[in-house]
């Protein structure tokens, strides 16, 4: 399996991004990594990390690259040999199986639509980001930002997509498909949650009905539709929630000589808490609904993160999430 890498996309590139890839590229011996930018810059890093050598490592050189506040459409079209475009291209022109980038979100969901196209069936593609729960398991969202409006029909259309994909790359058995909601009752929510209802309960998964934003974190779903402002909303408020409570528990502990042995006990178990909401751990979000394994890692991505990005998306290969995703929408034809 070859997986084409943005070297240049994200803030700590290019010098996480190929460190990351590096460490994967040990890890994954069957997997070909393909690094897409500066070619000079890449070999100097790669020779600083002790990594040159490695034999399942390329470079594809790419001259441009796509800033994080770019406009999308318009530096996709322009910038035809930006890292990002040149690595979509790779994957529409069957010289990569997937792509990952923790560049421009924009950017990257401009160039699955131009450049590596979506799949029969599907009218939008979704970004389906992990979010921890207690339980460990966690629930997988979508839409969380590619789109900000959907309809009845696309809501469905998600929910088959994060179905499949729960399944296949997390082998979970009838993954829960919950419709987030204002109430649990069918006859809650707007017009479109109202219309989507129905078409979720004839939809081949296991629905499980609405789900409120309070429940979430206890694991009521293994999958959640939204449409992408409700759910990106609601991705930033866990996100400032939890920073906030760590900051909290920070102060708290630091106060006083006692509060400071009270925080060595629980520190291990602080731990382990903290490295559940960690980003890194999952280390991608896949935009599903395109015809070939398109992945979106944080903007903040270092090199542990570019790490599992890569395990995350060999799942991906390995399960053929696209080819599944293809026919399942095709047996509603």
């Amino acid at each position: 399996m070859r997986i084409a890498i943005d070297a240049f996309g994200g803030d700590n590139a290019p010098e996480g991004i190929v460190a990351g890839a590096a460490e994967a590229a040990k890890e994954f011996a069957d997997a070909r990594i393909i690094l897409v930018g500066d070619e000079a810059r890449i070999r100097e890093l790669l020779a600083a990390s002790g990594a040159a050598s490695l034999s399942n490592v390329e470079i594809r050189h790419a001259s441009e690259v796509i800033a994080a506040d770019e406009e999308p459409v318009r530096a996709v079209r322009r910038k035809k040999d930006a890292s990002m475009v040149v690595a979509a291209s790779m994957v529409k022109g069957g010289e990569a199986d997937a792509l990952i980038s923790a560049g421009n979100t924009g950017a990257l969901m401009t160039a699955g639509l131009l450049v590596v196209g979506r799949l029969k069936g599907i009218e939008r593609p979704a970004l389906a980001p992990m979010i921890p729960t207690m339980d460990g398991v966690g629930v997988l969202a979508l839409d969380l930002g590619a789109n900000m409006d959907a309809t009845a029909e696309q809501l469905a259309q998600y929910a088959v997509m994060g179905s499949v994909y729960r399944s296949k790359v997390h082998g979970i058995k009838e993954p829960r498909v919950g419709l987030l909601n204002v109430g649990t009752e069918p006859g809650k929510g707007n017009e479109v949650t109202k219309a989507a209802y129905p078409l979720l309960e004839a939809a081949p998964i296991r629905f499980v009905g609405n789900v409120e934003a309070r429940d979430i974190l206890n694991g009521v779903c293994d999958v959640l539709v939204c449409d992408g402002f409700v759910g990106n909303v609601m991705l930033k408020s866990l996100e400032g929630t939890a920073q906030t409570l760590f900051g909290a528990l920070k102060q708290e502990f630091t106060r006083t000589t006692l509060s400071k042995l009270a925080a060595a006990v629980l520190r291990p178990g602080l731990r382990k808490f903290r490295d559940k909401m960690d980003y890194r751990e999952v280390g991608a979000a896949p935009m599903l609904g395109l015809t070939g394994v398109v992945m979106k890692s944080h903007g903040s991505s270092d090199a542990r993160a570019i790490k599992n990005a890569v395990r995350q998306t060999v799942s991906a290969l390995r399960s053929d999430v696209v080819g599944t995703i293809a026919s399942e929408l095709g047996k509603g034809e």
